[in-house]
């Protein structure tokens, strides 16, 4: 039996969002900056996601702009506060275990001649509130929502508390929590927030920019009077009214889906250890600590890239190294980060379509695969 347990990837469209997507297609394809009827009818679908956005999220509708991907959204926040915020510093704090697309942010600020320092975790790959003070010079601090890898929620409030002490703006990618658990951008004390829809069962190709009313932000690239100055280039209005549609019937089914797929996670956390000797599981062993919906684990002697390949063999889909970045056969510097052990990582994520029939077939067929490739390298009884 083939299962897809890769939701933290990527996840199908939802249904709503795909009805959406169609009915723009044919209602949306005007320019929405024009004064016509067809530019009106094209305006009043944008206005109203990002409403819907904004509602979802607990902002203000002229805060929320939509990119062409959550990755463009992650570095609009990052570069556009350290250029609106060059008279304040030029040291960029970000957490270790960031995701790449703000890491590889936080790289070309230091190429421009900024600085950047990464605020270490500890073994759960969590950050220390304490240790995210912002020294003087300080432009902006970036702490994930959750990480990609693992699961781990950070403690994101606690982080604004101090940062906000020290008169620092700091953004958070939630593309992790966005559409998967509450999310709201005044509770967390974020002042930028960043998301992806196709995390969350909208389009690809959308990505969620909120920068707060009052945070200092300069578009770090050539101007465009698009999307309240944040992003550039016609909106793809379909996939944007489509991603709006997925998060508003997403907010809806959380507590719901938090309950079911947790119970999931839960199951294959206590299981494995009983199906597959030398696993070490990761991130917060406590529910309230993690995403509901993912699981990671790592195997002593096992090739993660090749235990990927057994299991696609056997129809099971599941991700294997650092998220979007695996194909570089390089170690997760998530793992690094938290000391974990670095082979063998595989990482389990349910979503809206997952059954236990899956996760079932995750376990029926997993042990041998780990066994079979233990024994080929020679690791049996070590």
């Amino acid at each position: 039996m083939s299962a897809y347990l890769d939701h933290a990837s990527t996840t199908p469209l939802h249904p709503a969002a795909r009805a959406a997507l169609l009915a723009a297609l044919d209602d949306g394809w005007a320019d929405p900056a024009r004064l016509y009827r067809e530019g009106r009818r094209a305006r009043m679908l944008l206005d109203a996601a990002r409403e819907t956005v904004a509602g979802v999220l607990g902002a203000r509708a002229d805060e929320v702009s939509f990119c062409a991907s959550g990755t463009v959204a992650a570095h609009q926040a990052v570069l556009g506060t350290a250029a609106g915020r060059r008279r304040a510093g030029d040291l960029v704090l970000v957490s270790a275990v960031e995701h790449s697309s703000v890491l590889h942010a936080a790289d070309r600020h230091e190429r421009s001649g900024g600085r950047v320092r990464q605020l270490p975790v500890d073994a759960l790959g969590r950050v220390d509130p304490a240790g995210c003070a912002p020294p003087p010079g300080t432009a902006l601090v970036s702490v994930q929502h959750a990480n990609h890898e693992v699961g781990t929620v950070q403690p994101v409030a606690a982080v604004a508390e101090i940062t906000h002490a020290a008169g620092v703006p700091l953004h958070t990618d939630a593309a992790m929590t966005v559409g998967r658990i509450p999310v709201d951008v005044g509770a967390l004390g974020a002042d930028l927030l960043t998301a992806s829809a196709h995390k969350f069962g909208g389009p690809a190709g959308v990505g969620i920019l909120v920068v707060r009313a009052g945070t200092r932000w300069a578009n770090p690239m050539p101007a465009d009077e698009r999307e309240l100055g944040r992003a550039a280039g016609f909106p793809n209005l379909p996939a944007v009214v489509a991603a709006a549609t997925a998060l508003h019937a997403r907010s809806g089914e959380l507590a719901a889906e938090r309950v079911r797929l947790g119970a999931l996670t839960a199951e294959l956390r206590a299981r494995l250890p009983a199906v597959v000797d030398d696993v070490e599981l990761l991130g917060d062993p406590d529910p309230a600590g993690r995403l509901p919906h993912l699981v990671a684990f790592s195997c002593l002697y096992v090739a993660g890239e090749a235990l990927l390949g057994e299991l696609d063999r056997a129809g099971i889909a599941v991700s294997s190294g650092s998220s979007c970045t695996s194909d570089a056969l390089t170690p997760s510097h998530v793992l690094v980060a938290m000391g974990a052990l670095t082979h063998g990582n595989v990482r389990v994520s349910f979503g809206r379509d997952s059954s236990a029939a899956d996760l079932a077939a995750l376990l029926d067929v997993l042990p041998g695969a780990v066994a079979g490739i233990r024994e080929r390298a020679g690791a049996v009884g070590l």
